[in-house]
């Protein structure tokens, strides 16, 4: 093969490299605008309408009783406000009978109230049927404390049942119905209420 021939295949080898970059080049910067844009097609998400949103679930409470002072300075039954998790306790009345055996907490007794339900008093049970609710105790509810606090948690054990169902409510002490509380044998009518402890 001659020089002028070799010369010229490279001159042509040359020209068609040039020209495949300077068309590579060209289609390149001529679709440059989908590297900035935007990649996929636009997806709208919609938003529930307020119809189609789920309510917040409205909060329930129990009311427990302890005691506090008044603005005289004088002895009262406060009502305190829990609110009722039926995922711990499955009635209203069984939570609010736990949460007033385990007394105050640490920022109610801030607020100045406590409780004579002894620390050593246990649930043993809260039997809730159609017509009653059976509330039995550990014997530790009948102890210490003299007349005075045993009147006191009685009315505090009366006052929260009465405030958390309209059933009527027996006391059971250690599986016993409880017809006398305590070392002072204080009688007690039943179903509870108010007048239980009238004689």
């Amino acid at each position: 093969m001659k020089n002028n021939e070799r010369m010229f295949i490279g001159v042509t080898a040359v020209a068609m490299v040039v020209v495949g970059a300077f068309i590579g080049m060209k289609y390149f910067y001529q679709n440059d605008d989908s590297i900035s844009g935007p990649l996929l097609p636009k997806q709208e998400t919609e938003l529930p309408s307020d119809e189609e949103q789920v309510p917040e679930k409205q909060k329930t409470y129990v009311t427990i009783f302890f005691i506090g002072q008044n603005d005289a300075k004088e002895e009262v039954y406060k009502a305190i406000k829990r609110e009722y998790d039926e995922t711990v306790d499955g009635s209203k009345i069984k939570f609010a009978v736990k949460s007033l055996i385990s007394g105050p907490t640490s920022l109610e007794k801030s607020k100045g109230v406590y409780s004579e339900i002894p620390s050593g008093t246990n649930v043993i049970s809260v039997n809730e049927t159609s017509d009653r609710v059976i509330v039995n105790l550990s014997s530790g509810f009948e102890g210490g404390g003299g007349t005075d606090s045993t009147y006191k948690r009685l009315y505090q054990l009366i006052k929260t049942v009465k405030n958390n169902t309209d059933k009527p409510v027996y006391l059971f002490i250690e599986g016993q119905k409880a017809d006398v509380i305590g070392g002072e044998g204080i009688m007690i009518t039943q179903p509870l209420n108010e007048k239980s402890m009238d004689g």
